[in-house]
């Protein structure tokens, strides 16, 4: 057995840390044993490096020179170039990527030059290292396929979590001598997942989701046999899988500190939450049962983006002012708040990162910016590749001058270095609480020298207060997984749940519609900040293990509760559909057009049935046959949704241009279509009967 007390030569940039070498000697082992495995460190430990170290030892002391395949996110790309030249140039790496006719260049020049199934090509390979991503794996997965990999290396491993999207299947069929699957969260939802990884690493031995399932259904009440189901699980992946946090080996990285900022909202977000409650007022009282979970989640997504900021709605923003007045701040809390941060940050010396799930909140805070004059760098999932390198170039620049990167969690929050920064602002909060930790982790991680702020904003008495509460305790929960083995699986969200969230800070919006954006100093504001975030951090600590999704954190005492008042009272919700009632006031027809791309809210034309509307080519599903591995039952869910949208447009007269709804291919707003475009891409629509 091959220990290594020093790092291989070939690796020049800087040391290894010890717990690096440990990983090092831990992927030796496993090579040896003829294994593969999960390298599952905490984000922001240097998991890029130390898979680097693995094809340095290879090439220096058992003179493999490859080839190896690294399949990455697009947003890392450049990222893994950069390390891969830095820290072994010996090794030499190509991107694969780029146009189709690129990509077709390349691989005919590795066809011709590059050995297939042998390493005694009369032709010796110009490379030893492929890095390419998902989808051009996907793509030009017959050219990748020719080769005879040594490593196959996929970071962010939990896109293998559905066995049957086209990704794991293309990945699956390639040969490989090892594989390395790197992740810095091993298990984001349930016990199936897991399964996925380690069925891709080791089909031979857990070849059955179903027997899996069996093995350890920890749905089973008697302790002791599920803590002894548990002790086994772990026993199972021990060998497979290592993961250290950074608590336990970066001592010499600066602490981070997470500040929750209850922010309030303006006359005219008030106004604004209290119109999107009454117009779904049957649905978020209950007296609708026949809103479905989808249509309550829509109700969600809106209150959300009022909370952001009034101007994401089409005719609140007064297209007689200036697009860059003060009214862009004043209407806004968050962006009151982020004001008023900014300020004082940028006085004491620090650059910041700012993170949102919604794009056009990008081009509300790019507006700010400008009004400012801060300098600034942006990133979006519609950002290209020599655009993103160049911003984070320009911004990582010894004494660069931008002060601020903006970024949409999903597109920013993967793979990218940004430790020049030393703080973060969550502009709004995700559901799942590992792609905001994936976010602050820009900053936070080795090579940063300074302490560590996020500022985390939080509208106060909203639907916002729920969603941070339900991510707190959710990442409490998966904190316990895989370091002290609770592995119960997580509850999808209910509708119930998700109305409860709906109906929380109702009343306080009904009672007043004045602003209760604050004028304290911020000093005042990031006191009152940390003692909510400890405040909160102590009710999760208190509450009951129970549902991972269970809104009920405070001793009992439900959601629907709001200042001693319980909302789920049929009396109380009586006196609120009174009051919805006197409140209505006229809805414009027609409002004008808004500054701001947004997509078009859904009028009461929706519930119209039996219309003779037919959806574009571009909007409609495809057959969607059992062999092709669709989520039906979702997509047809989402499509019903989309259609009631599309009518109720036309019926307007508001479509958008035929071309942007080819370029979108979908009229859903942020979140649902972009999970209507990834179901999409998860089915195998090339697949006949007889391919199956």
């Amino acid at each position: 057995h091959v220990f290594l007390t020093k790092q291989p030569n070939c690796i020049k940039f800087g040391t290894l840390k010890p717990y690096q070498l440990e990983g090092l000697n831990w992927m030796i082992h496993l090579a040896e044993k003829g294994l593969n495995g999960i390298l599952a460190d905490e984000m922001g430990l240097g998991k890029t490096l130390q898979s680097i170290s693995i094809l340095a030892y290879h090439y220096e002391y058992l003179k493999i020179q490859g080839p190896h395949l690294i399949c990455v996110p697009k947003s890392t790309l450049s990222n893994w170039m950069n390390e891969l030249n830095r820290w072994c140039p010996s090794l030499r790496a190509i991107r694969f990527h780029g146009g189709k006719e690129e990509r077709e260049a390349l691989s005919e020049e590795n066809e011709k030059t590059g050995e297939m199934e042998d390493d005694n090509s009369d032709n010796p390979r110009a490379w030893d290292v492929c890095v390419t991503t998902y989808e051009v794996a996907n793509t030009e997965r017959k050219a990748l396929g020719r080769f005879a990999w040594k490593y196959l290396v996929i970071d962010e491993a939990h896109r293998l979590k559905n066995e049957a999207s086209i990704f794991s299947t293309t990945v699956r069929n390639f040969n490989t001598s090892h594989r390395l699957l790197l992740t810095g969260t091993p298990l984001q939802n349930n016990l199936h997942e897991l399964w996925a990884l380690l069925n891709f690493l080791l089909p031979d031995i857990f070849s059955s989701s179903e027997q899996f399932d069996e093995w350890f259904n920890l749905e089973i009440d008697d302790a002791d046999a599920k803590k002894t189901m548990i002790e086994q699980l772990h026993k199972i992946l021990r060998p497979f899988m290592i993961r250290r946090l950074k608590s336990d080996v970066a001592k010499g990285l600066p602490p981070k500190t997470e500040t929750l900022l209850m922010v309030g909202m303006s006359k005219m977000q008030k106004q604004l939450y209290k119109k999107l409650l009454l117009r779904d007022i049957e649905a978020i009282t209950g007296k609708n049962t026949s809103s479905g979970k989808t249509a309550i989640l829509n109700i969600v997504m809106q209150l959300r983006k009022c909370c952001n900021h009034p101007y994401l709605f089409e005719g609140v923003e007064d297209r007689t002012l200036d697009p860059l007045g003060e009214h862009l701040v004043e209407n806004c809390g968050k962006l009151n708040m982020v004001d008023k941060l900014l300020k004082r940050l940028k006085e004491r010396g620090s650059r910041v990162l700012i993170f949102t799930q919604m794009t056009r909140i990008l081009d509300i805070l790019e507006d700010y910016m400008v009004m400012r004059g801060y300098k600034y760098c942006r990133i979006d999932g519609n950002t290209d590749y020599e655009d993103r390198e160049r911003g984070i170039d320009e911004f990582n620049a010894p004494n660069s001058e931008k002060f601020c990167f903006i970024l949409s969690t999903r597109a920013g929050g993967l793979g990218i270095n940004l430790q020049t920064a030393d703080t973060c602002i969550l502009y709004d909060s995700d559901w799942n609480p590992q792609a905001d930790l994936q976010a602050q982790d820009r900053c936070h991680r080795l090579g940063q020298k300074k302490p560590v702020s996020i500022y985390r904003l939080v509208s106060e008495n909203t639907v916002e207060e729920k969603i941070v509460e339900r991510a707190q305790q959710k990442l409490k929960l998966d904190a316990m997984v895989v370091q002290q083995g609770r592995l119960k699986e997580a509850d999808k969200l209910s509708k119930e749940d998700v109305m409860a969230a709906v109906r929380f800070g109702a009343d306080a919006v009904f009672r007043s519609e004045e602003s209760t954006i604050t004028d304290l100093d911020i000093d005042v504001i990031l006191e009152r900040g940390a003692a909510k975030t400890k405040e909160l951090a102590d009710k999760i600590q208190k509450a009951e293990k129970g549902d991972l999704l269970d809104f009920r954190l405070d001793g009992g005492v439900s959601a629907q509760t709001f200042e001693g008042v319980d909302y789920s009272d049929a009396e109380l919700r009586k006196q609120l559909r009174l009051l919805a009632a006197d409140s209505m006031g006229k809805r414009d027809r027609r409002p004008p057009p808004t500054t701001y791309n947004a997509v078009m809210q859904p009028t009461a034309s929706m519930m119209i049935k039996d219309r003779k509307v037919k959806l574009p080519n571009s909007l409609r599903l495809p057959s969607m046959e059992d062999h092709q591995f669709y989520n039906r039952e979702r997509l047809m869910e989402l499509s019903k949704l989309e259609f009631e949208l599309y009518a109720s447009l036309k019926d307007d007269g508001k479509l958008p241009p035929k071309e942007y709804i080819m370029q979108k291919k979908t009229l859903l707003p942020d979140e649902l279509g972009e999970e209507k475009l990834e179901l999409l891409e998860e089915g195998f629509s090339d697949w006949t009967r007889s391919q199956f």
